[in-house]
């Protein structure tokens, strides 16, 4: 890619994002960061392999139909971005190392290789910053409304990392603000045979993480990141189970939060 590209996203590409259950009425918004998978045309694939486009290297795996069944449990609008992570992490602070990986995991991302400035903006100025937009301008919204809301990033993880196993089945993740988090934890942790991880398998930080610090906590929200591991959630059954575990938990969260 030795000359930059006027445009990244063609005239048939989807957009950025896509926003589901729009005028969604309870104070829950969902957003996924990572849920889409495709790579624009003009990027030839990053130079990967189909097997390797599919991997959680490139998304997370279940977690934009987890949300949107979420949402639809909860009458909630649901924020997805439509594009690889792998063409920008979305969660990511811009200009950060792992903003435009070139390894990922241990697999090289050969079309993210000796990128220009210029490369990398349009990127960010295609994908991340419209992403990122929507969603403050649904704050902004909700501000301007008077209407209380609940930021919920979903995520989904997976099971084996650098040979590593992992034993959780959901993680609950935060940072600064510990309110929602805790009480979310507390109430899966009360479900039979769930292992919950508490900040596992990744923990929410201003150096790792973007929608959280940036949408969650500059706002004083209440927020809570969610991560699913992606074995559980590969299929419509086991996407159903989880939507519909977690909104009753969240309602029972968020109804507990307003008692305090």
């Amino acid at each position: 890619m030795n000359e930059t590209p006027d445009t990244l996203l063609a005239r048939e590409d989807l957009p950025a994002f896509t926003v589901g259950n729009e005028n969604g009425r309870s104070p829950f918004l969902l957003v996924v960061d990572h849920a889409g998978k495709r790579i624009p045309a003009c990027l030839g694939e990053l130079g990967l392999a189909a097997a390797d486009r599919e991997r959680h290297i490139a998304w997370d795996i279940g977690a934009g139909a987890v949300a949107d069944m979420l949402g639809a449990a909860l009458d909630a609008v649901v924020i997805r971005q439509n594009y690889s992570r792998l063409v920008i992490d979305c969660n990511r602070m811009p200009a950060t190392p792992t903003s435009i990986a070139s390894v990922s995991e241990l697999t090289p991302v050969p079309g993210n290789v000796g990128l220009s400035d210029a490369h990398k903006l349009i990127r960010v100025r295609e994908v991340f910053d419209p992403y990122h937009n929507r969603i403050a301008l649904e704050l902004d919204r909700r501000r301007d409304a008077g209407r209380a809301t609940a930021l919920i990033a979903m995520h989904s993880f997976t099971p084996v990392f650098k040979e590593v196993v992992r034993p959780w089945q959901v993680g609950v993740l935060y940072h600064r603000d510990v309110r929602f988090a805790h009480i979310l934890l507390e109430l899966l942790r009360c479900e039979v045979g769930l292992v919950v991880g508490d900040n596992e398998p990744y923990s929410v930080s201003d150096d790792s993480d973007y929608t959280i610090p940036v949408h969650g906590e500059q706002r004083a929200l209440h927020h809570v990141a969610i991560e699913i591991r992606q074995n559980l959630i590969t299929d419509e059954l086991g996407q159903q189970k989880w939507a519909a575990l977690l909104a009753r938990l969240l309602r029972q969260a968020h109804a507990r939060l307003a008692d305090g």
